[in-house]
């Protein structure tokens, strides 16, 4: 918990960790560390509760009692609805509400990248002052409802994040370390790898929040698993025409005309270099990209349009949308995938596996266990985990790549 005003920031975490952080905040003036979240709520104009979204209502239910007459308060969760809840039922009614949330991982600059505010029960002038308090960071300001932000980040982050978890997933199942594997080489192979390494070096519940609160993901993710399995039973009996129509079909309805012109090819040349391998694209045997095929399949079924939400999207949302849309706006290069997924057996097995994984992820998210979730989040990212820093360097030259390429500017 903080407080951000111009001129002092008061902030606490669990009490255990009041003397470190004491310690080493000892020398800066504008920053003072209180041993618990009482007091800093008592003399905090401006509140932001940064605590793991399952936990939020017993945090609020202890603290918000506390609040400053007339403060603002808000959340950073990722999941806006119990937050939002957390605040009605235990704050002092002469508090405002204003939350907020960065759409954006902690390695990417903010300047330009969306940050969600929420005015949820404030005056326009108490929003000014939030705006005010957020303008160092220089970001985009999208001014929504937590209900119309949990939908949007739903439809941006929910199937995007189960897709490669369940890549992780199936390479741990096969005790595959795919950079060593010249069947993971090339842009999209890139990609796949240095954003999965990525999500698993972040912490589990960042993912877990979003997945297992808000009911608008679950169905998306349970959707991708069908979607997946689906599909790979097509390949298993060789359904190719059966196949080709569905995922054209698929993408015809994501990928409409009038999208044509937005900029987010990203083409396997441009992202060739950010490799984990010492090998060469050409060494690599040709890949169906079922988790692509997928994750089209799943947005036609539900209905999503991606650019509908991209003054809201996350730069991991635009790469994977950006690499999706060049092999969906390729007619040659998606009848050479759906016919390798058909003629070729490479990565039949890897695809039986990553089936799994998808179904798994789902199933874990559907009843909800945050502590299932993290066992087997945690167990796949120790087996990664030596290689974080070689991927997250990768991983931020990629997003800074796909910042410079993409644009903000919602489709119209």
């Amino acid at each position: 918990m903080c407080c951000i005003c111009q001129f002092r920031i008061n902030a606490c975490d669990k009490p255990d960790n009041y003397n470190s952080l004491k310690e080493e905040f000892a020398l800066d003036q504008g920053i003072t560390i209180l041993p618990n979240g009482h007091l800093v709520s008592r003399v905090s104009d401006y509140i932001i509760y940064s605590v793991e979204a399952a936990y939020i209502d017993r945090i609020v239910a202890e603290y918000g009692p506390s609040t400053k007459v007339g403060a603002i308060v808000g959340g950073q969760t990722s999941c806006k609805s119990p937050e939002l809840e957390a605040f009605d039922k235990h704050l002092p009614p002469d508090v405002e509400i204003i939350s907020c949330h960065s759409l954006h991982g902690p390695k990417v600059n903010p300047k330009g990248q969306p940050l969600v505010l929420i005015q949820h029960r404030a005056s326009d002038a108490s929003m000014r002052f939030v705006e005010d308090v957020f303008s160092s960071f220089e970001s985009k300001y999208v001014h929504i409802s937590g209900e119309v932000h949990d939908r949007i980040t739903a439809d941006t982050q929910a199937v995007t994040h189960a897709a490669f978890l369940s890549m992780g997933t199936a390479w741990y199942s096969n005790n595959q370390f795919p950079w060593e594997i010249a069947r993971w080489l090339g842009g999209i192979e890139n990609v796949k790898i240095n954003i999965t390494l990525r999500i698993y070096a972040n912490k589990w519940h960042v993912y877990a929040g979003l997945a297992i609160l808000n009911p608008a993901a679950k169905k998306q993710i349970r959707q991708y698993a069908e979607s997946v399995t689906e599909l790979y039973k097509l390949m298993l009996e060789g359904r190719r025409e059966e196949l080709k129509n569905r995922v054209k079909t698929a993408g015809q309805a994501v990928f409409k005309s009038d999208t044509k012109q937005q900029d987010l090819l990203l083409r396997d040349e441009v992202l060739d270099r950010f490799s984990l391998s010492q090998g060469s694209r050409e060494e690599a045997p040709p890949n169906n990209h079922l988790s692509l095929l997928a994750i089209v399949d799943c947005w036609s079924k539900l209905g999503i349009v991606p650019y509908d939400h991209m003054i809201c999207s996350t730069p991991l949302f635009r790469l994977w949308l950006g690499v999706t849309e060049y092999l969906f706006r390729n007619p040659e290069l998606l009848d050479e995938v759906l016919d390798i997924a058909i003629d070729d057996h490479t990565f039949r097995s890897d695809d039986l596996e990553f089936t799994f994984a998808a179904r798994a992820w789902s199933d874990c998210v559907s009843f909800g266990d945050f502590e299932s979730y993290r066992d087997r989040f945690e167990r796949i990212q120790n087996y990664f985990s030596p290689r974080f820093p070689d991927a997250v360097k990768l991983g931020n030259e990629m997003m800074k790549t796909i910042l410079e390429k993409t644009s903000n500017e919602p489709s119209g």
